[in-house]
């Protein structure tokens, strides 16, 4: 009977250890990684490049800003070319009026177009009629200012007798070419109030006054 009871009593023992055993297993067992310090590196580590990634973003933004910044005060600050110039031929207007007195000829008007201010620093305007070499005019000196300023209202006059020869010699046109200078590309083709004959045309140089550029062989 004692022998029963001895041995009821160390089961009891026994058994209450394992309850005593699975209970400090389930409150010491191996710990839950989320609950540790061995995650926090990890989590240290992805804040880390977070910040480190927004830190490069905001530099590149600044540096973005900065280039920026520098392309805006490197833009120009306005268009000055129409100013100080040589007048080219497609800078001006051009009109042929014919005077009859006090010496008939062509009267050739040149004004700049609205905007442009230039110079007419070559003295002689160079003009012909036709392509031929017997249709350019031979320039006679007379008038002149060098250079004359072109702008708004201001005009320069050239003077042209189409026709020196006497007799009937000669070709008919309707239209005059004239240009700044003699390899000005863009050349302007005036018409003419009438159809002259022509044959070994005259010009003079610009002048800012009509009375000087009336066309006289000397």
């Amino acid at each position: 009977m004692r022998s029963r009871l001895a041995t009821r009593s160390a089961r009891l023992v026994l058994a209450a250890a394992v309850v005593t055993a699975l209970a400090a297993t389930t409150a010491c067992g191996p710990e839950d990684p989320s609950e540790t310090g061995a995650a926090a590196p990890s989590t240290s580590t992805s804040s880390s490049a977070s910040a480190s990634a927004s830190a490069e973003g905001t530099e590149s933004g600044d540096n973005g800003g900065s280039e920026a910044g520098k392309g805006g005060t490197e833009a120009p600050t306005g268009d000055k070319s129409g100013y100080g110039q040589s007048c080219g031929t497609n800078d001006l207007d051009f009109t042929v009026t014919w005077e009859a007195q006090p010496i008939s000829h062509y009267l050739v008007t040149a004004k700049a177009k609205s905007g442009i201010t230039c110079y007419l620093d070559v003295n002689t305007p160079s003009v012909s009629f036709g392509s031929g070499a017997d249709g350019v005019a031979s320039p006679v000196g007379q008038g002149g200012e060098d250079p004359i300023k072109l702008s708004g209202s201001s005009v320069a006059y050239a003077g042209i007798d189409a026709k020196t020869t006497e007799g009937e010699g000669g070709k008919k046109f309707e239209n005059v070419i004239i240009a700044t200078s003699e390899d000005d590309p863009n050349p302007a083709e005036v018409e003419l109030p009438d159809a002259p004959t022509v044959d070994k045309p005259i010009v003079t140089n610009w002048s800012t006054k009509r009375n000087e550029v009336i066309p006289r062989i000397v």
